[in-house]
This record gives C-alpha cells, sequence and structure tokens, in this order.
C-alpha cells in the first residue's frame, strides 16, 4: 500500500514535567509502603490513563476528604490544596502525603508572605481549577481576588489600590498573563509581582517548542487531558503561533483522520500530565498511515527532579 510522505515534528520538551513524576512516584510508594488501599483527594495529575494505572495498583480517587476513612494515608494531587484540608486531616489524626508541586506550593508561600506584609492578593488563575482553589485557600476568604482577563483586571473591587500583590497559576499562557500582567501594571502601578515568574519551567518550556513548531506544521496535536490547563494551553498557543490546526487527543484512538487529509507536516507535543507511552501510541498511529520522517524540535533541555516527601523515603 502507497503511504503518503508526512513530516512528523516532535516537540522537546514535551510531556512529564517533574512534578508531575514526583506527584505519581508519590502515590506508587505510599502504596508500597501501607498497602491498598490509599486515597487521593482529586486526581493526583490530569490524565485518564495514568488516574487509571494507579486506581489499578491500589489508589482510590475521590474528590472530598469526607470520603476517606480515618484508618488509611491519604494523598493530596499536584495542584495543591486549600489549608483547610491538611487541617481536617490533622483533626481526624490521618496519615496524609501532600504531592503538591513545589513550584505550587512556592506561588503558595508568596501569597502567604505578601499577606503577613499587608498586602491584598490578587491571582491570575482560571476559576474553578484545582490549584486556583488550592492557592486561594491559603488565605482567608476576600483576601485573595480571582482574574482571568484583562477585562476583569478593570472590573475588580479592591481593598487599597496601594496595598496589593499578585500571583498566578503555574500552567497559564504565557502571552495571556503577561496582558493581564500589563493591565494590572496599569490600574494598579505599585502592585508587587512575584521574584520569579509563577509559570513553570514546564509550561514555559512546553509552548515555547509550540511556538518554534508551529510555523512549519500543517497541523498539531497535543496529547493530554481536556481538563489538563497546561495541555489546553499548547493548543492554543499553537493555533496563535500560526498553524491552521491544532487540537487535543487524549489517546491515538481520538485522532479525527478526515480532518488531517491532505498534510504535508505534523507537529506532535504533550502536555505536563501526558506520559511518553500515549505520545508514542500516536506517533505509531501516524506511521500506520504515512510514510513518517520524524524531526526533532527541541528548544530546551530539562533536568529538574523533585524529591519526594521524607516519610516516604527508604530512610524513613
Amino acid at each position: 500500500m502507497h503511504k503518503p510522505p508526512l513530516t512528523l515534528y516532535l516537540a522537546a520538551p514535551r510531556g512529564f514535567c517533574a512534578g508531575v513524576d514526583r506527584a505519581i512516584k508519590i502515590v506508587e510508594m505510599a502504596i508500597e509502603k501501607w498497602g491498598a488501599p490509599v486515597y487521593v483527594r482529586h486526581e493526583i495529575v490530569h490524565n485518564k490513563f495514568v488516574v487509571d494505572g494507579l486506581r489499578d495498583k491500589g489508589a482510590v480517587f475521590v474528590e472530598e476528604l469526607s470520603e476517606c476513612p480515618d484508618d488509611r494515608p491519604v494523598i493530596f494531587s499536584a495542584h495543591g490544596v486549600p489549608k483547610a484540608v491538611p487541617a481536617k486531616a490533622e483533626a481526624r489524626n490521618m496519615v496524609y502525603v501532600d504531592a503538591t508541586c513545589p513550584l505550587v506550593s512556592k506561588v503558595h508561600i508568596e501569597a502567604q508572605r505578601h499577606a503577613e506584609a499587608g498586602l491584598q492578593m490578587i491571582m491570575i488563575g482560571h476559576a474553578g481549577h484545582p490549584e486556583t482553589i488550592g492557592t486561594m485557600g491559603q488565605l482567608p476568604a476576600g483576601e485573595v481576588l480571582l482574574v482571568e482577563t484583562p477585562a476583569d483586571v478593570e472590573t475588580v473591587h479592591v481593598r487599597d489600590p496601594s496595598k496589593l500583590a499578585y500571583v498566578t497559576q503555574t500552567t497559564l499562557s504565557i502571552d495571556d498573563t503577561a496582558e493581564i500582567v500589563a493591565a494590572l501594571n496599569r490600574r494598579f502601578p505599585s502592585i508587587v509581582g512575584p521574584h520569579k515568574e509563577d509559570i513553570c519551567y514546564a509550561t514555559t518550556n512546553r509552548q515555547e517548542a509550540v511556538k518554534a513548531m508551529a510555523p512549519k506544521c500543517d497541523a498539531i496535536l497535543v496529547v493530554g487531558a481536556p481538563n489538563s490547563s497546561n495541555s489546553r494551553r499548547l493548543v492554543e498557543v499553537g493555533s496563535r503561533a500560526g498553524c491552521g490546526y491544532a487540537q487535543l487527543v487524549q489517546r491515538a484512538h481520538d485522532i479525527d483522520w478526515r480532518s488531517l487529509e491532505g498534510i504535508a507536516s505534523m507537529g506532535i507535543t504533550a502536555g505536563a500530565s501526558a506520559p511518553e507511552q500515549l505520545i508514542n501510541e500516536v506517533i505509531d498511529a501516524f506511521n500506520d498511515r504515512y510514510d513518517v520522517t520524524v524531526e526533532m524540535v527541541e528548544t530546551a533541555v530539562e533536568n529538574v527532579e523533585f524529591k519526594v516527601p521524607r516519610v516516604l523515603r527508604a530512610s524513613a
């Protein structure tokens, strides 16, 4: 069978980041240490394949602490939780392990530090996303105000315009966030920003790789889950950077082949919670249909690694 030629551009970096890798290890090590079942509050990371794999090993995923028994360990997801959650776990004498990504924890510490300095917080983030809920939940109600767009900045009601600071969700679009920060600085000239960018290195690197790849591609597929913020941002970045067709797929069987008819170049990347196994599955699906030439588009090299909590280490 004649296969049409296809240049497949593979973004690097792509897929798992250090925070996701650490969170998955924490669940696996907890099951090893305490046996099944181990409870996990919210999906440990936003990827069905990963969650299903951990469920098969003995993890039970719940949305609230109230669904967990007192006598089994519970793990808090990589997205972070409001302060009230570990407080409730302690009140019930539960064993808990916090798998919050250290880069999200950094934002929590920033928010706390600004509050102690008497500043009201503005958070740039997506309403309802667990990371946003967790960060806003570090401070009392009303101390963190959420904005999602530059338009929100114009209408937000603050206590004192001269005593403000802002933080951001770690998985946002770099370009969108820059617009919102500019709007904040215009309206509140004395607002205090983070010492270092809150958007995490992995989100930034994956977006930069897509920007470099997009102009070469007739289409881009982002392997990731629909509830994964960083994966959805990659689709938007691809579209804006000059690629006419950018879509999110969870697995190879989700690919809409009819919409890809006639393409000569294809870009593939993956959100920070998508395992390499799923990326390879998508590449294999293209190999079945096309005479593929793979080209790497590498814009950064990542060698970040986060330690797991002491309670799970062999020496503990």
